[in-house]
Parts: C-alpha cells; sequence; structure tokens
C-alpha cells in the first residue's frame, strides 16, 4: 500500500521528489528541532482561541480558527517533511511545498482577525477565497508580513491597555525575529547551518508569542474588557 510505498528505497510520483535531485544536508535532531516552534504555536492558539472568544464578532473568530489550523498544520508538516527525508526514507516534496502558501494564507487571516476584533465591534463577516497559485513567493511572503504585523501589534495594543509593558516587549521580539527569518529563507536552504540558524530564529519568535500570550492569559486576557 502507500505506507510502504513510503517506506520503500524509492519513492515516485507526484507528490515525491527523486532523491539526490535537492540535497539537504538535514539531521534527525534538526529535523526533531523543527518541531519545538510548531508546539509553542500550538500553545499560543489554544489560549488566544479560548481568551478572544467572547472578543471577537463571528467572521474575525472564525478567521482566527481557521488560520491557526493553516499556521499549525504547515508548520507540522514542513517538520514532518524534514524528518522523513533525515532518516533516509523519502522525500515527500509535497509536505515542504505546501507551507509557504498554507503558512502565510494562515497568518493573514490570524493578522486580521486581530486588527478585526481591534477596530470592529459590531456582527460582521469576511469572505475568503483561496489564493491563485503564484510563480513567485513574494506575495505569500507579503501575506506573511501583514499576518504577524497584525498579530503582534494587536497583542501588543491589548498588552499596552492591560498595562502590561513587559509582555508587550516579548511580541515585539517575537515579530523582528519573525523578520529576521524572512533574511534567512533569501540564504541556502540547502545548508546545514542555515536550517540552524533559521530553526533557531524560529524557536525564540514562537517562545516570546507563547510566553506573551501565557501572561495575557494569567493577567485575565479572557475577562478583559475595553
Amino acid at each position: 500500500g502507500w505506507l510502504l510505498k513510503i517506506k520503500g528505497s524509492s519513492c515516485d510520483g507526484p507528490f515525491f521528489r527523486k532523491r539526490g535531485s535537492v540535497m539537504y544536508n538535514f539531521t534527525v535532531p534538526m529535523a526533531l528541532m523543527d518541531f519545538v516552534p510548531v508546539f509553542f504555536f500550538g500553545v499560543t492558539a489554544v489560549l488566544l482561541l479560548r481568551d478572544l472568544y467572547n472578543k471577537m464578532f463571528k467572521g474575525a473568530y472564525a478567521l482566527l480558527a481557521a488560520g491557526s489550523v493553516n499556521v499549525f498544520l504547515a508548520g507540522f508538516c514542513k517538520a514532518l517533511w524534514k524528518l522523513l527525508y533525515a532518516a533516509n526514507i523519502c522525500d515527500f516534496v509535497a509536505l515542504e511545498e505546501m507551507f509557504m502558501p498554507v503558512n502565510s494564507l494562515g497568518l493573514l487571516f490570524v493578522g486580521l482577525s486581530l486588527i478585526g476584533m481591534l477596530c470592529w465591534k459590531k456582527k460582521s463577516g469576511m469572505l475568503s477565497v483561496a489564493p491563485p497559485v503564484f510563480a513567485s513567493s513574494m506575495p505569500f511572503i507579503m501575506m506573511m508580513v501583514v499576518g504577524l504585523g497584525g498579530l503582534c501589534a494587536g497583542l501588543s495594543i491589548l498588552s499596552a491597555k492591560m498595562k502590561k509593558g513587559a509582555v508587550m516587549i516579548l511580541f515585539i521580539l517575537s515579530f523582528i525575529c519573525a523578520m529576521a527569518m524572512g533574511y534567512m529563507s533569501s540564504q541556502d536552504s540547502t545548508q546545514s547551518w542555515v536550517n540552524w540558524v533559521e530553526q533557531s530564529i524560529n524557536t525564540v519568535s514562537q517562545l516570546c508569542l507563547m510566553l506573551g500570550t501565557v501572561a495575557l492569559h494569567k493577567n485575565g486576557l479572557k475577562d478583559y474588557t475595553f
């Protein structure tokens, strides 16, 4: 079956890439580390979905929920691709290539949901459609920047309203690290050191985001009104 095909010495088909056509210097520890920021974001998403439920109109909350699932699954699938590659099982290229469009769209949704929460209190709805396939990754990068900016800015504004300046710094640091990830994406991703640096920066970014969200949660974000 399909699982046996993956475990075989050769994987072919539209979802796989012949090993050796692109060489990555991945190791199993490196691949496992890629799951850490995914876990951090998962904790952040769960807390935000719980604490912001009574503050968002239905359209904004739907964007937050859908965006969070997109980002989590995109990160998990890319980490799984690295693990499969590092373990010499197969090069499941579909898991890698889905990351940019799914993650960027998810971040855009999350950012827009925070902006919507802060700007509009009345009932509203938003129509979202799947983006077309672009030959360039620039549209996806722009969506990620807007989404991350909206997320971190929205949480920073909430921190300021709750008079938690130190927490706001965590969200600012998270955004700065995310922008540094953008620079690293222009480097040669086949090199081992590039992947280690990317993963380290991403881990710090997601850790700051999670710690800031946990701090707001502990300080009563769920019951806070503005």
